[in-house]
């Protein structure tokens, strides 16, 4: 499968395509002529990429679990799930931090907001 054909099938952009196989996230094999084609289960490695994405992980860690992949789903093999623990701690924590930031903010915006009123 060319890298244009896989992109249609997936809805993935040909330049992310290109990004995850820099990454390491995803292989191809060359024609004689420097053409990409990809193995017949190269959508759901797509898939498994973006399902992986969406759950806020970086491309480093998701190298790391790639192999771990259980069937054709995206459940990992058991010896990943303190990874998985792990960065969802890191999840956990960056969310609190944003939330902090939201209400400081949200204070910020309410004491200038009652200032403008009474000038």
């Amino acid at each position: 499968m060319k890298i244009g054909e896989l992109s249609r099938e997936t809805g993935v952009a040909v330049r992310l395509l290109r990004y995850y196989e820099a990454q390491g996230l995803l292989t191809s094999h060359r024609s004689e002529g420097g053409h990409r084609h990809y193995d017949p289960e190269a959508p759901a490695t797509v898939g498994r990429i973006r399902t992986l994405l969406a759950a806020g992980l970086p491309t480093k860690v998701i190298r790391e679990l790639m192999p771990c992949f259980v069937g054709d789903g995206t459940e990992l093999q058991a010896c990943v799930l303190d990874h998985l623990r792990t960065q969802y701690a890191e999840l956990d924590s960056r969310i609190a931090d944003l939330t902090r930031a939201q209400t400081a903010l949200g204070d910020i915006l309410e004491a200038s907001t009652r200032a403008a009123i009474h000038v």
